[in-house]
């Protein structure tokens, strides 16, 4: 598999390079992401007015494709405002606070039920269903919201979609193109998965443990890309909104119910992605607007028109500092293609895949050497913010490093792990936004906190791999 690199690879991977050197430093990368944008579009048209146009368009691309979760963010937030001035939200989470009485507690809570419901769902509506309601119960028994993003995050977007055994989309596409079955790349993805979501929840819970003895956590600065809001159920104004107490229990029954009810229509009719999350969304909607009549009575139809500028104040706020990072991200992939009118070689599968043949060519082919090129190909195709672009080329990677048909299982579910770690939700800023939005916290410090705990876990799942092999 032979492919040609062109100046547009390096230098999108030189930003690249550059990018992740600021955001180490913690300094805001938007100036630079904008520079990358217009250097790639010089390239991509030779004119410099393409090269401007670009950046507007860049924009609006990596807008509609994060669309959806702006809007389910929005409708979230807007939802919880609601029900927090009305003290609905007091009386739902009251039954939960008997078995969560400890930060401890509420951090493996989160994180196992996260895993659960994104094994059946995906994590971009688990994040909703779980946040909304047990977020503010663990921010009362002393977890940060940072700890709670972290938890909803590593088990969601980490352990349940990299291993994705309900579903089983991403484990179909590596071994179909890797050439082997299914069920191989699960089983040996077990291991695997254990391994590496046991390092990095372990690793992030000891970190986040020694912060708070410390009394650190959450005193970091934030840059003035970063989102400074609060954690939307946690620590709005108090302005508090009469609702008697009959209404409040019966509301406080019937929102868990009507999620329950959206829980088993997801599973009876098999939703997924995308359709849980409008299922979720349009739920949220249906309840804010109920609520808000009850309480507001005769001013309900303007009171829900402004809870909702509330929650895409919020959402738009939230996204507002990544839509120009995911736009330079997204010219890895497809966008450059869509915007530019495809100026890559042919048989390019886009810059960041190739940049991922490319490292595969460089090494000898051997079981051990595989295994960790295997790690750092999958690493690097997920950079786009996506896990699920690039692994189809892993698995056609791993069939070329297999040096026996039992290693190509392993090393086609080891370049999976790292692809969707990475790519899926735990590294990549935009990436995150879910589980940070709903915690109110910077999708960048979340990343940043992710950083140490997921590389590590790589490390020490790629050297389980190489013992497998």
């Amino acid at each position: 598999m032979n492919i040609q690199l062109t100046a547009l690879h390096y230098v999108y991977l030189a930003f690249i390079i550059l990018i992740i050197a600021v955001m180490i430093r913690r300094r805001d990368t938007t100036i630079i992401c904008v520079a990358g944008i217009m250097t790639i579009g010089l390239l991509a048209t030779e004119t410099l007015s393409g090269s401007v146009a670009g950046i507007f368009s860049s924009f609006i691309y990596a807008t509609k494709e994060l669309l959806s979760t702006i809007f389910i963010i929005s409708i979230i937030v807007a939802m919880s405002r609601v029900l927090i001035r009305t003290g609905i939200n007091e009386v739902m989470v009251t039954p939960v606070t008997r078995f969560i009485r400890s930060p401890q507690v509420a951090y493996w809570g989160i994180g196992l039920i996260m895993m659960v419901v994104s094994l059946f769902f995906w994590p971009s509506p688990a994040v909703a269903l779980v946040g909304a309601v047990l977020l503010p119960v663990a921010v009362r028994v002393g977890l940060p919201p940072i700890g709670a993003a972290i938890a909803m995050n590593l088990f969601g977007h980490g352990i349940a979609l990299s291993g994705d055994y309900i579903i089983q989309g991403a484990p179909k596409l590596t071994a179909d193109a890797a050439g082997i079955p299914v069920t191989s790349v699960m089983t040996a993805s077990i291991p695997l998965v254990i391994v590496m979501g046991t390092v990095s929840t372990l690793t992030a819970f000891w970190m986040l443990s020694k912060e708070m003895k410390s009394g650190t956590v959450g005193t970091e600065p934030s840059s003035s890309s970063e989102v400074v809001s609060t954690s939307p159920p946690a620590n709005l104004p108090v302005q508090r909104q009469a609702l008697s107490p009959r209404l409040q229990k019966a509301f406080a029954l019937l929102i868990p119910l009507l999620f329950a009810v959206d829980v088993i229509l997801m599973f009876v009719l098999k939703l997924q992605g995308g359709d849980a999350t409008a299922l979720i969304g349009g739920t949220a909607v249906v309840i804010l607007i109920a609520v808000t009549l009850a309480a507001h009575r005769q001013a309900g139809p303007e009171e829900t028109t402004n809870y909702l500028i509330e929650g895409f104040q919020f959402g738009f706020k939230v996204f507002g500092p990544v839509i120009p990072i995911a736009a330079f991200f997204y010219l890895g992939d497809a966008a450059i293609t869509e915007l530019f009118h495809n100026p890559l070689p042919e048989g390019s599968h886009g810059i960041v895949n190739d940049l991922g043949v490319a490292l595969a060519g460089l090494v000898p082919l051997n079981d051990t050497v595989g295994a960790i090129t295997m790690t750092v190909t999958g690493a690097v195709t997920g950079m786009d913010g996506s896990g699920f672009s690039g692994i189809s080329l892993v698995g056609s990677i791993a069939s070329m490093f297999a040096g026996s048909a039992d290693s190509a299982p392993v090393l086609t579910a080891l370049g999976q792990v790292a692809a969707i770690w990475v790519g899926g939700g735990t590294l990549i800023p935009w990436a995150l936004i879910p589980a940070a939005a709903i915690c109110g916290v910077s999708p960048f410090e979340l990343a940043r906190r992710n950083l140490k705990p997921v590389l590590l876990g790589l490390a020490v799942t790629t050297i389980v791999a190489i013992f497998l092999i």
